[in-house]
């Protein structure tokens, strides 16, 4: 009997040893991944935008400035929202953020302008690898 009772001391002692071993490195495992995803997100769609810059290289006047800034806060957000999501989906928001803009800027912009503002986007977006 002293035999049998050691035995399931000892069988009961190793699984939930084996079970807390478990845990902790699953726990480690979606650290890893989050950090990750995060570092991801990071290099890839945060999108700065100097707005002075891009309002002296568009030669942009008071009221095309303030609607430019509003249009790239949007899309900055919009790509930050895209850079959370996973798999095709997150192609598809990339996109959505994109055409939204383009058409924004569209409105407020010449067509000298617009041209210009296209070139910009298209090589950041190459640069970014999205």
């Amino acid at each position: 009997m002293k035999k049998i009772v050691l035995t399931m001391v000892a069988l009961m002692t190793m699984s939930l040893s084996y079970a807390e071993t478990k845990s902790v490195k699953s726990e480690t495992n979606v650290e890893n991944i989050d950090r990750f995803f995060v570092k991801n997100h990071d290099t890839r769609f945060d999108i700065n935008v100097d707005m002075r810059r891009l309002a002296t290289t568009l030669d942009l006047n008071d009221y095309q400035m303030e609607a430019v800034e509003v249009i790239m806060n949007n899309f900055i957000d919009d790509m930050q929202s895209a850079g959370e999501k996973w798999g095709p989906y997150r192609r598809h928001l990339v996109h959505q953020a994109v055409s939204k803009d383009v058409r924004q800027m569209q409105r407020v912009l010449n067509d000298k302008q617009f041209d210009t503002y296209m070139t910009l986007l298209g090589a950041t977006l190459r640069n970014k690898g999205l």
